[in-house]
């Protein structure tokens, strides 16, 4: 009997053994207790709302591109003249059209001045050689621009000396030189003011961040970038606009300087004409 309930107490002793490591391993899988699971669960969603953050300002920054992409060159324009303040971009843009509004005024007068000054002369002197000076002044009178004109004012005075004739082409030629140069000087004057009304929206705006920062008593990038917004748009936007005015500028001192040449080369030839038609008639 004894025999027998050794036997058996050995047999459930092994059977614990054997059936240990299985007990341990649902202990490792026993639920968590509530505290533990709602602190795992506020960190997936810590995670997650990260994650979503940065998918919304992704997008955002995609989309942005995307619209600035997409707008046109008016748009564009529109959204920084705003941004830029529209009282000093207001400025600058009445400066950019006056400017325009003198250059093509100037470009179109300059343009109606040009005329075929070796056809006019050919013909002027065609008409001197025959004798008729006042077919010669038809010719002049009936032709546009400073040429011609100074060609009419040396056949008024065809029956005068040589020296009379040259003085009064040299005189009436300075006149004709400052109806070319009419209005120049406005040009040069907005080319000035436009870089200048930028500056003046530089310090400006300097002075709004710096008011800014002295009434958030902290220096903060959201604070600074309104005021550094008109600053830096305003001067971009005048030297725009001085360039731009500054190209038309130059295109009209070329014609001016085409112009003036054209005049000098007609005096000599005039002259030339009138002392051989004097040499004719003596």
């Amino acid at each position: 009997m004894r025999h027998w309930i050794v036997k058996l107490f050995t047999m459930v002793v092994i059977s614990i053994l054997a059936a240990a490591p299985s007990l341990v391993r649902a202990e490792d899988t026993i639920p968590m207790d509530d505290d533990e699971m709602e602190a795992v669960l506020a960190g997936a969603l810590d995670d997650d709302s990260l994650v979503a953050e940065e998918m919304a300002e992704l997008n955002e920054h995609r989309a942005a591109m995307e619209q600035m992409q997409e707008e046109g060159m008016y748009k564009a324009l529109k959204r920084k003249f705003i941004e830029g303040n529209a009282g000093f971009m207001s400025l600058v843009a009445l400066a950019l059209i006056l400017g325009l509004a003198f250059c093509v005024e100037r470009i179109i007068y300059l343009t109606l001045s040009e005329v075929n000054t070796k056809k006019l002369l050919d013909d002027v002197d065609a008409k001197v050689e025959e004798g008729d000076i006042e077919g010669a002044k038809d010719i002049c009178r009936e032709t546009r621009g400073p040429v011609a004109s100074i060609c009419y004012q040396g056949l008024m005075r065809a029956e005068e000396s040589v020296d009379s004739i040259e003085r009064s082409i040299t005189s009436y030629g300075q006149v004709q030189m400052a109806n070319l140069e009419k209005g120049c000087s406005w040009i040069t004057l907005f080319i000035a003011i436009a870089p200048s009304l930028g500056f003046l929206g530089t310090v400006i705006g300097m002075v709004m961040a710096f008011d800014e920062i002295q009434e958030a008593g902290d220096i903060s990038p959201t604070i600074v970038a309104s005021g550094m917004k008109v600053a830096l748009i305003t001067t971009i936007f005048g030297i725009i606009v001085a360039l731009i005015l500054q190209v038309f500028y130059n295109y009209i001192l070329n014609k001016i300087e085409q112009l003036t040449t054209q005049m000098e080369d007609a005096a000599i030839t005039l002259l030339d004409i009138l002392v051989k038609y004097k040499s004719k008639q003596q």
